[in-house]
C-alpha cells in the first residue's frame, strides 16, 4: 500500500520500493524535481522553506534559472514582486493537478516509474499497486485507442459522459444478492464473496496526464472483476493470467501483455500445460471475437443473465476445466 510519507513523489516511491531500489528511484525523480510543484518538496528542508517563504512560483523559477534583473543602485538587491495573486494560484493548481490525486511527471520520471514497477510486478505479481503504476506510465497510446473506441460507440460515449464508478458506495449489494442465480449481478456478487475481494481495492489513477484518459484506465480497473465473472475465472494465479491474456488482446495495454507473457513463470507444469493448450487459445479467441468491453454500461445490466451478456459481448463459453 502507498503511504503519504513526506508528500513528494520520491517519498511515494520509497514506500513502494524498499531498500536500495527505492532510494535509487527516488534519487532519479528528485534530480528532475523542477517538473514537480514546490509543494511536493514539503518534507525536505529546502522544500519546507520554500513553502513558508512568501513569493510566487514564477518568481522563484526566475531566480532558479538566473534570469537577469534590472541593475539596482549600488549594492542593493533589485526589487522583485513575489506576491501571489489568486488568479496565479488557480492557474498553477490547474496546471499541476488535472484531477484529484494527479501527479504530473516528466518522460524521465515515467521511465523510472515504469522500470521500477515492472521489476516489482514481475518479482511479486500480487503487488497490485505496482501493476497499476506500470499501466499508467506505459499505456498512453493504448488508452487513446480505447478512448476513441468509446467515443465512436453510443453506449461507450454515454459512459464517457456520465463517468459511472463501480464501488461499494455505488452498488446495491443487498439488492444484487437478491437477484436470481445466473443473473450478471448475482454472479458478480458471488464472485466478490467467494474470492474475498472488493471493488474498493482498485488503486486511484495518479500518473496519467490527461483527465479523460485517466477515467478510461480507472474504468478498465473497475470492470476487471466483471471480466473475471464473465470469463468464469477465479483470482488465483492461473485465473489472473487467463484474464490478462483476454485483456491484452482487448486493450493492447503493455501492462496486460507483460502479465500475460510473464505471469505463467510461477505456474506448475500441469497448470502450464492446461494454460497453453486450452485456456490461452480460448482467451485469445474470445478477446478477438468480443466487442470492446469498455463499451458496455454494466451497471444497467445486472438483471441480464451472464450467458446472454457473454453472447452480446462476443465472449465464448469458458472451457469445462477446473482452474
Amino acid at each position: 500500500m502507498m503511504h503519504r510519507g513526506c508528500g513528494g513523489v520520491g517519498a511515494h516511491v520509497v514506500s513502494w520500493w524498499p531498500g536500495s531500489a527505492g532510494a535509487a528511484l527516488s534519487s532519479g525523480l528528485i534530480t528532475t524535481h523542477r517538473m514537480l510543484p514546490i509543494r511536493w518538496l514539503g518534507g525536505a528542508r529546502m522544500g519546507g522553506w520554500l513553502r513558508r517563504a512568501p513569493g510566487s512560483l514564477c518568481g522563484l523559477r526566475r531566480l532558479a534559472l538566473g534570469s537577469p534583473f534590472p541593475v539596482g543602485r549600488g549594492d542593493q538587491l533589485p526589487h522583485t514582486d513575489l506576491t501571489v495573486t489568486a488568479e496565479e494560484h488557480v492557474d498553477e493548481e490547474r496546471y499541476y493537478q488535472l484531477y484529484p490525486g494527479h501527479i504530473p511527471t516528466s518522460p524521465l520520471q515515467k521511465a523510472l516509474l515504469s522500470a521500477g514497477s515492472a521489476f516489482m510486478a514481475l518479482y511479486n505479481p500480487y503487488r497490485h499497486d505496482m501493476v497499476a503504476v506500470l499501466g499508467e506510465t506505459t499505456g498512453s497510446s493504448a488508452l487513446r485507442s480505447l478512448r476513441d473506441k468509446m467515443k465512436h460507440d453510443p453506449e461507450g460515449y454515454q459512459i464517457l459522459q456520465e463517468r459511472p464508478r463501480i464501488r461499494l458506495s455505488t452498488l446495491d449489494v443487498t439488492g444484487l444478492r437478491g437477484l436470481p442465480d445466473g443473473t450478471f449481478g448475482r454472479e458478480y456478487v458471488r464472485f466478490l464473496d467467494s474470492n474475498r475481494v472488493s471493488p474498493d481495492t482498485r488503486m486511484p489513477v495518479k500518473f496519467v496526464d490527461d483527465e479523460e484518459l485517466a477515467y478510461v484506465i480507472q474504468r478498465y480497473r473497475e470492470v476487471h472483476d466483471l471480466m473475471h465473472t464473465l470469463l468464469g475465472m477465479p483470482t488465483n494465479m492461473l485465473g489472473e493470467v487467463v484474464v490478462k491474456w483476454f485483456e491484452a488482446v482487448q486493450t493492447g495495454l503493455p501492462m496486460c501483455i507483460l502479465g500475460a507473457v510473464f505471469g505463467p513463470v510461477r505456474l506448475s507444469a500441469r497448470k502450464l500445460q492446461i494454460l497453453t493448450t486450452e485456456l490461452v487459445p480460448w482467451a485469445v479467441q474470445s478477446g478477438r471475437n468480443a466487442s470492446c468491453v469498455l463499451n458496455f454500461y454494466y451497471e444497467n445490466r445486472w438483471e441480464q443473465t451472464v450467458e446472454s451478456l457473454r453472447e452480446e459481448i462476443g465472449i465464448l463459453h469458458p472451457p469445462a476445466i477446473c482452474v
